[in-house]
């Protein structure tokens, strides 16, 4: 760390005092190493994931730009930037008061506990600083060897897929068990009993041929590749796909990548209310002289004001954790308290349990996003915190309130959180009618697919596995099959249609 990095004694100082007082408070973090950036490094840094050496890639320097111009015009300011390694390394901004940089670094703390803690987060590898630069000189290595154009345009592709990942790959391992052949049953024909001599009419060689195939076809669709649907799309062309080395190479550092930043976006709004909850009470608790508790109040609002039709996390988070805290508290749960219809018991309800500080650290080590909104959100906490669905109007062309509803509004925060609101896309067959074709299938949720994104992704994926894609879906509620062909190519078949030809119509019930 140069001379330059180095945080003033003062800061440092400071730096003890808070670390000090968040043991005594009860986290548990990583060493933190501070580091004093401006903001054009800041901004550097931020556009590059919190790492100071990442792959070259032009999308790197486009989000720079987009930060430096925003930050120019007055429209945001990052404050601190942390990162999930062992020993955590955070920035602080050397244009920061000294306010600001304690509450920076109390914030800082929160996140480096819920780092370590979280289940989430137990995965992800730890020295990733080293991982991003032997990234980094491993993909400046092939664009010497291939050329940049032809590495970044792989690199694009690749990219354009770092979402079709299985997102519980951190927490489930899904290896399929593969059946040994000492193990496996041999199905034989099975013939009608009969005198021998009546036999060959009996159980003919049309008879016995036919169930022979029969049985042969099930043997192949118990053995169908891959034997169970696969979500780790990335991780299955990685495996399978016929790549060059150098291809593979780079697969495997986006893949990577995308699974180390994972967890990130599935404990957005828990990562940091649990930050937010800890700079609050640390700051409020002791570490505020009388002349800034005006200015701690302006930028601590200032983090949680949320704009008008938008969901701040930080404000979610941290109103969800202290509401927890006080049911647990006061023993505002169980079947006692759901039960109870008296509005004015309910309002009075404190049992002085003090489970409140035990409930949120447990709740900070074993839940994500989804999990913390399905089971903590109530209907008392969307009344007070006014939350509301919203939904695009086609008659007026703009969205709109749709409902105060408290099912509503949980049902829309929770679709919107499960999978990040993207659609489940899954391999089911990676020889698609024997002629090694990909076959993946749309987990349809009551969302269609746009088109263009849809064709965008198959295009991509056939640029990696050098053969014709397959998608099946629903568009307007009928079944369909989108295909590319590898060559920018697409078509669409109405399954519905296929059905009928090869089986007759269907049947009504």
């Amino acid at each position: 760390m140069s001379a330059s990095r180095t945080p003033s004694k003062e800061i440092l100082q400071w730096r003890d005092t808070i670390r000090e007082r968040a043991v005594k408070a009860g986290l548990d973090f990583f060493e933190v190493i501070f580091e004093m950036v401006d903001y054009r490094e800041m901004n550097e840094l931020a556009a590059l994931g919190g790492f100071p050496a990442r792959y070259p890639h032009w999308r790197f320097g486009m989000e720079y730009d987009k930060l430096s111009k925003s930050y120019t015009y007055g429209l945001s300011k990052i404050y601190e930037m942390v990162i999930n390694t062992d020993p955590c390394y955070a920035y602080l901004l050397t244009s920061n008061s000294l306010l600001d940089q304690k509450l920076v670094m109390t914030h800082v703390y929160g996140h480096s506990d819920f780092f370590k803690k979280n289940a989430y987060f137990a995965g992800t590898n730890r020295k990733m600083l080293d991982e991003m630069a032997n990234h980094a000189l491993k993909v400046r290595r092939h664009q010497e060897k291939f050329g940049i154009d032809t590495v970044e345009e792989f690199i694009d592709c690749c990219l354009s897929l770092d979402n079709l990942l299985d997102p519980h790959a951190g927490v489930i391992r899904r290896e399929p068990l593969p059946v040994s052949e000492a193990n496996r049953v041999e199905v034989a024909p099975v013939k009608i009993p009969t005198k021998s001599y009546l036999d060959r009419y009996v159980n003919p060689k049309e008879y016995i041929d036919a169930q022979k195939k029969q049985i042969e076809d099930s043997r192949v669709q118990d053995e169908r590749f891959p034997n169970r649907p696969q979500r780790d799309i990335l991780g299955f062309l990685l495996q399978h796909a016929p790549l060059k080395a150098w291809q593979q190479d780079c697969l495997e550092i986006v893949r990577n990548e995308a699974l180390y930043y994972l967890p990130q976006g599935q404990t957005k709004i828990m990562n940091e209310g649990w930050a937010s909850y800890w700079h609050s009470k640390l700051m409020t608790g002791g570490l505020l002289n009388d002349s800034e508790v005006i200015d701690f109040a302006d930028v601590h609002s200032g983090t949680m004001a949320t704009p008008p039709g938008g969901l701040n996390p930080y404000k979610v988070g941290i109103e969800l954790f202290r509401d927890i805290e006080e049911r647990w508290n006061k023993g505002q749960f169980g079947k006692d308290w759901d039960e109870c219809d008296d509005y004015q018991s309910k309002g009075h309800w404190d049992k002085k349990l003090g489970k409140g500080r035990d409930k949120i650290f447990e709740v900070r080590r074993l839940y994500s996003d989804l999990t913390f909104i399905d089971e903590f959100l109530t209907e008392d906490f969307c009344r007070r915190q006014k939350l509301f669905s919203f939904g695009f109007n086609k008659r007026s062309q703009r969205y709109e309130i749709e409902s105060l509803e408290f099912k509503k509004v949980k049902n829309q925060l929770l679709s919107q959180l499960t999978n990040f609101g993207q659609p489940v896309i899954e391999v089911i067959d990676a020889n698609f009618r024997n002629r090694g074709e990909l076959l993946l299938v749309h987990r349809f949720d009551g969302a269609e697919l746009r088109p263009d994104y849809t064709q965008k992704t198959l295009s991509s994926i056939a640029k990696i596995w050098h053969r014709p894609v397959h998608l099946e879906t629903l568009a307007e509620g009928k079944p369909i099959r989108v295909s590319c062909d590898g060559d920018g190519n697409f078509s669409e078949e109405d399954l519905e249609a296929l059905l009928k030809v090869e089986h007759g119509p269907v049947k009504p019930g």
